[in-house]
């Protein structure tokens, strides 16, 4: 009787690899939050140095955001004529240019043409990294990819703040050179490292048109993208206006207590990052996203209605876990929906003026009810928006099965 060999069992797959050109992208990240967050704890201070009260200092950073959402859609543009990286390094020069020559202000006007400048590039460069983001990771990883490229850019931004509080005993002039100069780096190694690359490489194909707006609206998994792109906007700006206050004004803490919280905050977004970018290429996009959202009004409805420090860190913690959830999650479906629609265009600038515009107003509207009613209404209707965002996907189709 002979031996008969076993028949051999299918296996999975195997998942493929990040390309080496997200490797890239994901390290200039880095270095940009960094440099972005070394200069946060100088900028009001720099600008209040021109002799200016509290309110045309916080005018500075409101300035780069409003030109932000002003030049977004000119970005769109310029991306499907030139192409993602031309935009994106042409955007990194004008801003570290722009940061240089800020550096170097003689009065309060200046340093607001300046900022506003780079507001310009930074939108610039934020629609065209999205968009090479979208068009070169792997769709069977897409949730993986968001996951890290999220995850450096959240990473640098917890580290910024560290090193600038600690250049700015050197002059609150030095920050702004060394971003500039951080930026000039990261240009020459993204544009030597991607030299070639026929990921990378800009697609003429007359055939690959931009998604129109019509078709993207059809689609209701857009259509909740972008609800959510402006409350994660709104809770972004809450987080960095509203929470130092909170811990400083109603648990009377010092500020450096506050910029802990901050911290805290930006830890539970990085710890859910890369796993649920993982698990939503393997189970889809809308369960992390609706359970992310419903995390994050939970803790943010009971960060709100605590008096006891510890626990009001832990709140910050879990709603941190809840972004760091839905972040990756959202922009892999916003991959899939574009998928097979060439560079950028009015459905990916669209996504992120949303988000700017939630930035812009959530400071505002978020102080006025707290100063009004208190910070229990602030928080409470920044949990009330997050719940619309997760009620919003649960109504429609997931986006992975569609794009695979």
């Amino acid at each position: 009787m002979t031996k008969t060999e076993p028949e051999p069992t299918a296996t999975p797959a195997a998942r493929p690899a990040i390309p080496r050109e997200v490797w890239v992208m994901v390290c200039a990240s880095f270095v940009i939050a960094l440099g972005y967050g070394v200069v946060a704890p100088a900028l009001p201070e720099f600008a209040r140095s021109f002799d200016v009260g509290v309110t045309a200092a916080s005018a500075v950073v409101s300035a780069f955001a409003v030109m932000r959402l002003v030049f977004a859609p000119t970005s769109g543009r310029l991306v499907r004529t030139l192409g993602e990286q031309p935009v994106y390094l042409l955007g990194l020069l004008i801003v570290a240019l722009s940061t240089l020559a800020a550096a170097f202000s003689q009065n309060y006007w200046q340093l607001i043409v300046f900022r506003g400048v780079g507001g310009i590039g930074s939108v610039m460069f934020t629609v065209s990294a999205m968009g090479l983001i979208i068009r070169i990771a792997p769709p069977a990883i897409r949730g993986r990819v968001s996951g890290l490229y999220s995850s450096s850019f959240v990473l640098g931004s917890i580290s910024g703040p560290l090193l600038g509080g600690a250049l700015v005993g050197f002059g609150l002039r030095v920050p702004f050179v060394v971003y500039a100069v951080a930026l000039l780096i990261a240009i020459a190694v993204v544009r030597w490292q991607l030299r070639g690359s026929p990921l990378a490489a800009i697609d003429t194909s007359p055939t690959v048109a931009a998604m129109p707006m019509r078709a993207a609206l059809a689609i209701g998994a857009y259509r909740s993208a972008v609800l959510t792109a402006m409350i994660f906007g709104w809770v972004y700006a809450m987080r960095v206006s509203l929470v130092p206050l909170y811990f400083a004004i109603v648990l009377r803490q010092e500020p450096g207590v506050a910029g802990l919280a901050l911290a805290t905050y930006a830890c539970g977004d990085v710890l859910a990052m890369f796993p649920s970018g993982r698990l939503s290429d393997r189970i889809g996009r809308r369960p992390l996203i609706v359970l992310g959202m419903t995390v994050l009004a939970a803790a943010t409805a009971a960060l709100a209605l605590t008096e006891s420090v510890p626990l009001a860190f832990a709140f910050t913690l879990v709603a941190g876990v809840g972004t760091g959830m839905v972040s990756p999650a959202q922009q892999a479906a916003l991959a899939d929906i574009m998928y097979g629609h060439g560079r950028g265009g009015p459905v990916l600038v669209t996504f992120q003026m949303c988000q700017d515009v939630g930035t812009v107003i959530g400071p505002v509207i978020g102080g006025f009810l707290a100063q009004q009613w208190g910070f229990p209404v602030a928080f409470g209707a920044t949990a009330a928006l997050a719940a619309c965002a997760a009620v919003a996907w649960l109504v429609v189709r997931d986006t992975k099965a569609a794009a695979l």
